[in-house]
């Protein structure tokens, strides 16, 4: 793989009340997945135990309903997020919730950076706004226009 084929790499740290998996959210990461939006490059979850301690979760049936098999992503770690990542996304969460942690690489996005720089334009800058500020955005322009 070339440095030209590669998208955006993002990552998303998720709590999970309580430590229960729901099958919506995992459909859907599984869907992305299949359909080669993005490609899976680390996936971590961790309980959070009510004293604090944190244990790392095997991906399988995450939900237990029994329909969801979640093995093609068991071990899937690239290296790019480590045990410090682990355990400051571990921090994050109340005691007894859990945490996803998900590195992804925007796979949509590589063949449109490769045309552009084939035709010689280069991509100089990315960056990610976060969600709140795009709704608060939203809700501003909405309230202007009534």
């Amino acid at each position: 793989m070339t440095e030209q084929d590669v998208g955006p790499i993002d990552y998303l740290a998720v709590e999970i009340p309580a430590a229960k998996m729901q099958g919506q959210g995992l459909a859907a990461l599984l869907d992305l997945t299949e359909r080669g939006i993005i490609r899976i490059l680390d996936l971590v979850v961790a309980t959070v135990g009510e004293d604090g301690s944190v244990t790392a979760v095997e991906l399988t049936d995450l939900d237990g309903d029994g329909e969801l098999d979640l093995t093609v992503f068991e071990g899937v770690r690239s290296g790019l997020l480590g045990e410090d990542d682990i355990a400051e996304g571990a921090a994050m969460v109340e005691p007894g919730n859990a945490v996803a942690l998900l590195v992804y690489e925007n796979t949509w996005a590589g063949p449109f950076v490769t045309a552009m720089r084939e035709v010689g334009a280069e991509v100089i800058a990315s960056g990610r706004i976060p969600a709140e500020d795009v709704l608060s955005a939203l809700d501003a322009l909405e309230g202007a226009e009534a």
